[in-house]
């Protein structure tokens, strides 16, 4: 099975479409891509979001594969991930000129979205070498389990971050700050909900 790469640009753009949202283009051949993408994301916490975030580039290749689904659910978090660490970055190098009191709290979220990153990384490394093994093979659970474990382990790096901040009466920058980490949040919700829905049928992980 041929493995799934993503340019930088489009990922940028399929990123950008999890917040603002695309022009759907309602060309009867892109119809059957989505009614596949919309069954797909049922199995999300939260599908509206998942398809925003993937038919842009499911209508571009008419991919109907849960394993490249999944790939693609798992690359697009990656790169929300990558955004919000620089955006992280860029707001604790600002709050530590000024030694605010935020800056910790700041520091403590970078630390964690990093922690992401290398989980989502591995686990799409990991993806790709499990389609060079046999379904059911020993190898094959290994791979998939060790998916499953990066995935969760990125998801509740975080959540970690997210919990850090008050529901409500905020700053400005505490709530810019949360929406950001919190859309990577259920971006790789949804990610790891597509790869349960991939993998289950080998019966190696249980959503």
């Amino acid at each position: 099975m041929a493995q799934l790469k993503l340019p930088l640009l489009l990922l940028m753009v399929l990123s950008i479409s999890c917040i603002i949202g695309m022009v759907e283009p309602s060309f009867a051949r892109r119809s059957r891509n989505r009614a596949y993408l919309e069954a797909s994301c049922r199995s999300t916490r939260y599908p509206a979001l998942c398809v925003q975030c993937l038919l842009g580039y499911v209508n571009k290749t008419g991919l109907q594969n849960p394993q490249q689904l999944a790939q693609l659910a798992l690359s697009v978090s990656l790169y929300k991930a990558l955004h919000t660490r620089a955006y992280l970055l860029k707001v604790a190098k600002e709050l530590k000129k000024i030694k605010a009191k935020e800056y910790q709290m700041v520091q403590d979220c970078t630390e964690q979205i990093n922690s992401g990153i290398v989980q989502l990384s591995q686990s799409i490394e990991e993806l790709r070498r499990l389609n060079q093994e046999e379904a059911f093979s020993d190898q094959s659970f290994w791979h998939r389990s060790n998916v499953e474990t990066w995935v969760s382990a990125a998801l509740t790096d975080a959540t970690t971050c997210v919990d850090q901040f008050p529901v409500r009466n905020m700053s400005k920058l505490k709530a810019t700050i949360k929406g950001k980490v919190l859309n990577m949040v259920q971006v790789t919700s949804n990610a790891l909900a597509l790869f349960h829905r991939y993998a289950a049928k080998y019966g190696a992980v249980k959503p």
